[in-house]
Order: structure tokens, then C-alpha cells, then sequence
């Protein structure tokens, strides 16, 4: 039952990999001063990032539980993920990682991806559940 659950979100886990690697990778200067890294660029990858996090692992659990039924225990379920994700690389960035900065902001601009992935999640539901309801009227 388990290695079902863990294929199901295979997608999710190898994106948490990418993501702890990225985010812990050491810029070399001359790329951290490029003209591409607008100020709060960082800021926007920490959200893309985790909002895709968090939309691989709904459709991990859709798949896992093979349906696609709204779960209030799943959205639980993919915070506290997105969360202890999130924290444990400001961590790695803190006490690991020393030279890449932990920044809260960039704990806030993931829980901001996944807030959004959330919305996305009920909102998507929520007009299943109205469309659903027109046709049995």
C-alpha cells in the first residue's frame, strides 16, 4: 500500500528533490548579479516552485485514492507537507548551507505557492460540486 502511495506521487517527490537542490545551490557572483535577477525574483521562484509542489501532490493523492473527490484531509495533508518542506530548507540554508540566506520571506513566498495551489484545489471542486448539482436538478 505504501509503495502505491509513493509511486502515485513520484512526481511530487522528484520535484521536492529538484527544489532542495536549486534552493540550496551556490550561485557563483557573476550569475547572482545578473541583470536577469530582478529584485524579488527569489521571492517568485519560492512561490512557482511550490505551488507546482503542492498541484503534483493533489493529483499524486487523486491518482493514490482514484478519484477525485474534495478532501479536506488531503488539503491538511499537502500543507503540512509544503510546509516541512519549505522550513527544512531554510534550515539546510541556516545551519548547512551558509552560503545561501534563510530568509522568512522566502518561507512566506512558499506558503504563498501553496496557498495558491489551495485555492486552485477548493475553487476547481467547487464547480465540480455546482455542475454536478445543475444535472441532477
Amino acid at each position: 500500500m505504501l509503495f502505491k502511495e509513493l509511486k502515485d506521487q513520484i512526481w511530487a517527490i522528484l520535484w521536492s528533490v529538484l527544489i532542495f537542490f536549486l534552493c540550496n545551490l551556490k550561485l557563483s557572483d557573476s550569475l547572482a548579479e545578473s541583470s536577469f535577477f530582478f529584485d524579488g525574483f527569489d521571492k517568485l521562484v519560492h512561490t512557482i516552485f511550490f505551488f507546482v509542489l503542492a498541484v503534483l501532490l493533489f493529483y499524486g493523492r487523486s491518482k493514490a485514492a482514484n478519484n477525485y473527490k474534495f478532501s479536506i484531509g488531503t488539503i491538511v495533508k499537502v500543507i503540512l507537507i509544503c510546509v516541512f518542506i519549505g522550513g527544512s530548507i531554510e534550515l539546510l540554508q541556516w545551519k548547512v548551507f551558509t552560503y545561501r540566506g534563510a530568509e522568512w520571506w522566502d518561507f512566506a513566498s512558499d506558503l504563498i505557492g501553496t496557498g495558491m495551489a489551495v485555492f486552485s484545489y477548493v475553487i476547481i471542486h467547487a464547480s465540480q460540486f455546482q455542475k454536478n448539482n445543475h444535472s441532477n436538478s
